[in-house]
């Protein structure tokens, strides 16, 4: 095997964490890059709890609202892995806020990639970018399909990842001849917790352990295992036919809420007890919408079961995903092996 060196964005997030542990265990030497290097200490003990030799892993101070450090994360490297972008738990008051530190830090990036003679970029984009904006639209989605900025219920996020995203994607056109893009688009990502520090999807599965969620909606998520956007990162960045190409990361169909739950309850044992078994009517969210800022989040996807193909992942680089029901429960076999969950 041919060893590379790949810088990796974000590596102290979810995805970035990840990404990093496969590219070492498969023997790259790896740059990530992290907002302030006080916490080098931090992520390499993660990754070691995790089992990995991080002897091949050096970090970059850099920010993707700042020019400084990104020159030096990048210089010899063959390939880059995008995946830093911010992703709240609420929507911000100004949807600047998310879309200025998306589409900039994506420019950012890959100028520095291109100028430093990188071969192909992986930028982690979403389904974010793809199925929104349609309206109440249930229905099959492929990489075909953009999510429409200006439609109905498109809130800041999906905004900034939709740009973001379209942003990349003129940047080679117009400007970055020589250097190759792929991007990877996944859906709600599920799967092992590193840590107490919680992407938004592990935090839904830590709120129904715990019993914090009073009633279960009609809210449909398509639903991928963090192992497996791992490891459709680093086939997008070397297989010669990715260049070019956008893949969905989807395991198989939309799960609802309540189907999540039921996973979850009945593989659990005495661990899911507290998991409710209450519907929360789809007219209530609504009502609570009018005075709940996450309910009015929610309120526009009741009951639309958006599903993501996975099939040209699968066919052209041979993709294979682990089950929706295996994603979830390693979310909530690592929270609750982490100590996270509360009350057990």
């Amino acid at each position: 095997m041919t060893t590379h060196t790949i810088l990796v964005t974000g590596g102290s997030g979810f995805v970035g964490s990840h990404v990093i542990l496969q590219l070492l265990a498969a023997g790259h030497n790896v740059r990530t890059t992290v907002r302030n290097l006080a916490r080098e200490p931090q992520v390499r003990a993660t990754l070691e709890k995790a089992g990995a030799d991080t002897s091949r892993l050096s970090f970059f101070a850099a920010d993707l609202e700042k020019d400084d450090g990104w020159a030096e994360a990048v210089a010899g490297c063959d390939y880059v892995q995008h995946v830093a972008s911010p992703f709240p738990q609420s929507q911000p008051e100004d949807e600047q806020e998310l879309i200025r530190p998306a589409v900039d830090g994506t420019l950012r990036v890959l100028r520095a990639a291109h100028a430093a003679g990188v071969k192909r970029a992986v930028v982690t984009s979403s389904f974010a970018a793809i199925g929104y904006g349609h309206g109440n639209r249930s229905g099959d989605y492929s990489e075909a399909d953009w999510t429409d900025v200006n439609g109905p219920a498109v809130q800041p996020y999906m905004k900034s990842k939709t740009l973001a995203e379209r942003a990349a994607w003129d940047f080679v056109a117009a400007g970055g001849k020589g250097l190759e893009l792929a991007v990877v688009n996944p859906v709600g990502i599920f799967g092992p917790a590193l840590n107490d520090d919680l992407s938004t999807s592990i935090w839904l599965v830590k709120s129904m352990i715990e019993g914090k969620m009073p009633g279960l909606p009609d809210l449909w998520f398509g639903v991928v295992d963090v192992r497996d956007v791992a490891s459709l990162q680093i086939e997008a960045m070397t297989h010669a036919d990715a260049s070019g190409e956008r893949f969905l990361a989807v395991a198989g169909p939309a799960m609802s809420i309540p189907q999540m739950a039921d996973v979850l309850r009945a593989n659990l044992g005495a661990a899911g007890a507290r998991i409710t078994r209450r519907r929360i009517p789809s007219w209530l969210v609504r009502i609570m919408a009018i005075f709940n800022p996450m309910a009015r989040e929610a309120a526009p996807r009741l009951g639309i079961q958006s599903n993501a193909s996975n099939a040209k992942a699968r066919k052209l680089l041979g993709w294979q995903p682990r089950s929706n029901e295996e994603a979830i429960l390693a979310s909530a076999k690592s929270l609750i092996e982490l100590g996270l969950v509360q009350n057990q």
